[in-house]
């Protein structure tokens, strides 16, 4: 049977976690309420991130290229963040190392050509 006491931190620390971020979300909410600064009007309520009103619904499906492009955007960063590390430890890896990362730009540049004349990248 194991001891749970020794948990008791990690439960103590989780709970004043709790406790302090919704002391951070909903104490500011009430203290506006309290004072009276909570009074929505139609300016406070207009849209303020683009400067013009919605011409469509919020909720209406994208086109499947926007997804498309979106998804080819982070596969083709998250590979281009392979090449920092490869770079620090060439000096270790060697040829062999060297050699590797060539297979990998070559099979990445290959996808990206494909990609290309298959026409995913084209935006109309």
């Amino acid at each position: 049977m194991t001891d749970l006491s020794q948990y008791l931190p990690i439960l103590l620390f989780l709970g004043i976690a709790l406790a302090l971020s919704m002391a951070f979300v909903f104490l500011p909410m009430g203290v506006s309420r309290l004072t009276g600064t909570h009074q929505p009007t139609v300016n406070k309520l207009t849209e303020y991130e683009c400067g013009f009103p919605a011409f469509e619904d919020s909720r209406s499906k994208f086109d499947v290229r926007f997804y498309l492009v979106a998804i080819l955007f982070i596969i083709f960063d998250l590979e281009a963040a392979f090449l920092f590390p490869w770079a620090v430890s060439l000096g270790v890896t060697g040829w062999m190392g060297w050699s590797a990362m060539m297979i990998f730009l070559f099979i990445l540049t290959v996808g990206f050509i494909y990609e290309w004349k298959m026409g995913a990248l084209d935006w109309e």
